[in-house]
């Protein structure tokens, strides 16, 4: 799941404002950002390494340490304690392990097959990126538009107020995650345009992953916080 795991920290700053935006935004997609990580140092694999010949249905991904359930039971409580230490919050901390567990669930639905630990043991996720990508799409499409509306609504009753252009600016940034999905699906950018095979040094898959997960956090950071507060309220 891509654009899903960022509604549940929109939802989660707006149940506990202590706590930062832009942290939750990275929270709520740590286990996705360990993976680039471990993929640069070696430890976690993609394929395939040009973009454009990259599918939700080809792509094959090793998520051992980022993504594998044992590995899960040491990012849980280190997360409580950055949460707790940065927000000297109790709570905050608790929060966070909600986020990375949810990530964890979410995927489990709508995203790429992960394991007990290692791809020879017990399977923790449903698959559905290699076997079904349509299915897995529509849940995470429903799923996020059930979370915006959740977020707006409670808004609403707390009279934040934000313009039309605000709102449409925050659904767009979940909409250009669910259509960039769709496009890859099944068929690849190169099989799409008609691309040529060429290497230029940066139509890697896993920088132009990055530049996606990037701009899509960057933008929420910046449009989300962007509202007013009702004088009646």
């Amino acid at each position: 799941m891509l654009a899903g795991h960022f509604t549940t920290a929109l939802i989660a700053k707006q149940k506990f404002p202590k706590g930062m935006l832009l942290y939750f935004l990275i929270i709520s997609q740590l286990q996705d950002l360990l993976w680039f990580t471990f993929h640069y140092l070696g430890l976690e694999h993609t394929n395939p390494i040009d973009a454009f010949d990259a599918t939700l249905s080809n792509m094959a991904v090793d998520m051992l340490y980022s993504h594998d359930l044992m590995p899960l039971l040491i990012w849980l409580p280190l997360v409580f304690l950055i949460g707790k230490f940065l927000f000297k919050s109790t709570q905050i901390g608790i929060v966070s392990m909600v986020l990375v567990l949810s990530h964890f669930v979410l995927d489990y639905f709508s995203g790429h097959m992960h394991h007990l630990f290692g791809a020879d043991t017990m399977e923790a996720g449903l698959g559905l990126y290699a076997s079904s990508p349509y299915i897995a799409i529509a849940i995470e499409a429903v799923f996020s538009i059930v979370a915006l509306w959740y977020f707006f609504s409670q808004e609403a009753k707390k009279g934040i107020i934000r313009t039309m252009k605000n709102r449409i600016a925050i659904i767009s940034v979940f909409a250009y995650g669910i259509i960039f999905m769709l496009l890859i699906a099944t068929s690849s950018f190169r099989e799409l345009l008609n691309i040529p095979e060429f290497d230029l040094g940066f139509n890697t898959n896993m920088p132009t992953l990055i530049f996606t997960y990037g701009a899509m956090l960057y933008c929420l950071n910046y449009f989300v916080p962007k509202f007013t507060t009702s004088k009646n309220l």
